[in-house]
């Protein structure tokens, strides 16, 4: 089964007060740290919710402010649209990105254990969850996550979500200097 890869980044990031996707980790925007990480895993990578130079970028679905249930329906969508069987979802804000990510998820739906937005999906659910979003007012992964079964696997990494500009100061002390 074919699997593209979707990098969720349509949030308004608030809490950083600027681009969160164009911040700087060791000189890299945190958006190339992600694509970098993802792109051995997939043989094609989607921006969803936002332009990205030199990627693929696929709007959120039904319409923008759906959150990343919006940014995960856009991408089943292209993926069915392409013949992808899956979606191998994962944050712009989230390092680090682990290198059997795809592996360690097994069959779809399932997600990270201690990151939702980490998600193996199965592209056959795009019109289930359009539909699930026109009709929930519930816009929480948790909510999707229940209502598909997903599994929740265990992952060792030690994540780090970068919501804050002190966030990303730690994300540069902890994360591994070989981060790609």
């Amino acid at each position: 089964m074919s699997v593209l890869g979707a990098i969720i980044a349509g949030g308004a990031a608030r809490r950083f007060g600027s681009d969160k996707a164009a911040a700087l980790l060791r000189g890299v925007p945190l958006m190339d740290h992600v694509a970098r990480a993802l792109a051995p895993q997939v043989p094609e990578i989607v921006v969803v919710g936002r332009q990205w130079a030199g990627m693929t970028c696929v709007p959120d679905r039904p319409q923008a402010g759906e959150g990343p249930l919006g940014g995960l329906c856009g991408a089943l969508h292209y993926a069915q649209s392409k013949g992808y069987g899956a979606v191998l979802t994962v944050g712009c804000d989230t390092l680090p990105v682990p290198t059997d990510l795809l592996k360690g998820l097994g069959e779809g739906p399932a997600v990270v254990a201690t990151q939702w937005l980490f998600g193996l999906w199965p592209a056959s659910l795009a019109a289930t969850l359009e539909a699930w979003l026109a009709e929930q007012p519930d816009r929480s992964i948790k909510g999707w996550m229940q209502h598909t079964g997903a599994r929740r696997v265990e992952c060792d990494a030690r994540f780090v979500n970068i919501n804050t500009p002190e966030g990303l100061a730690e994300a540069a002390l902890q994360l591994d200097p070989e981060l790609p």
